[in-house]
């Protein structure tokens, strides 16, 4: 056999296999939303859901998961910054440097009802957290630690190091160019990786159920004061999320439109993560873009 003709059965087997990977990609993503998207509403978007009766929504549920994503990023992000420039910046090979790197893969390797078994024992029992949004962030937080962490390292590490130089060259510390020089140039990549580590997170249920519960208690929207358990931003409230409703009412649910509720809960999850991942490269570009002048 020349190197041509097994060039080409090496190309055409690449694609075949590619082209399966999409084609069971876009018949997953097609069924889900084909069954869902007729029974999208605004009254679905927007009522709570009921648990004996047709006709009810996921409105509590999906602020749940966005109030959820938002405290998990918060706890997260600064903490796998911080790891990613002592990494990549400032850590020499050594003993210590490898138990990180080390601890940073075990972590990313846990199956995530793992993290939530971990989160029970700790946050719900130790610390008398109960089942609510602070547990659940936290438990996300140390889920979504490890792929940042990565995502972020990986970002720093793609900006020359001649750009470091030349901070040096001016007179900057270490830190003033890692701030001002390395930092701004790994924004599209960072704000990339953080967009799609959200997409990830938001769709998470198997952390959830343990720590932050699977009820979504009546919230008061008038009530802001997050003190008052009522209200929609108390972080000491348990807080039933989309991926968590989907499981649970397929695995006990008795409303008569179960069926529909859990197809148009699905449709709407798969369209959040893709608009996760879409706009993580949307603005990864511009970004990119407006901070090369290219």
């Amino acid at each position: 056999m020349n190197a041509k003709l097994a060039d080409k059965i090496a190309t055409t087997v690449i694609y075949v296999i590619a082209g399966m990977v999409a084609l069971v990609l876009f018949s997953m993503l097609g069924f889900i939303l084909v069954q869902g998207l007729p029974h999208l509403s605004w009254h679905f978007l927007t009522s709570p859901a009921l648990s004996f009766e047709a006709g009810g929504g996921i409105g509590i549920q999906l602020f749940n998961s966005f109030y959820l994503l938002v405290l998990a990023m918060v706890i997260s992000f600064p903490i796998a910054l911080g790891a990613a420039i002592y990494l990549n910046e400032y850590a020499k090979k050594s003993v210590w440097t490898n138990i990180i790197r080390t601890a940073i893969e075990i972590l990313s390797s846990l199956p995530s009802v793992v993290v939530g078994l971990f989160g029970f024992l700790l946050f719900v029992v130790q610390f008398k957290f109960g089942f609510s949004i602070l547990s659940g962030a936290i438990a996300l937080s140390i889920f979504n630690l490890p792929l940042l962490t990565r995502s972020i390292e990986t970002s720093l590490a793609q900006i020359p190091y001649l750009q470091r130089e030349a901070g040096a060259a001016l007179g900057l510390s270490r830190w003033e160019t890692v701030l001002h020089v390395v930092l701004p140039a790994a924004v599209p990549s960072i704000v990339t990786g953080v967009v799609l580590s959200a997409g990830r997170v938001f769709g998470e249920a198997a952390a959830l159920i343990f720590t932050a519960g699977q009820s979504a208690p009546a919230l008061n929207f008038m009530d802001w004061n997050p003190f008052n358990i009522s209200s929609p931003l108390s972080p000491m409230r348990p807080a039933e999320t989309l991926a968590v409703h989907i499981w649970k009412i397929n695995s006990e649910g008795i409303m008569p439109d179960l069926n529909l509720v859990s197809a148009g809960a699905s449709a709407v999850l798969i369209i959040v993560v893709l608009i996760f991942n879409f706009s993580a490269r949307k603005i990864g570009m511009k970004l990119f873009k407006k901070l090369t002048s290219s």
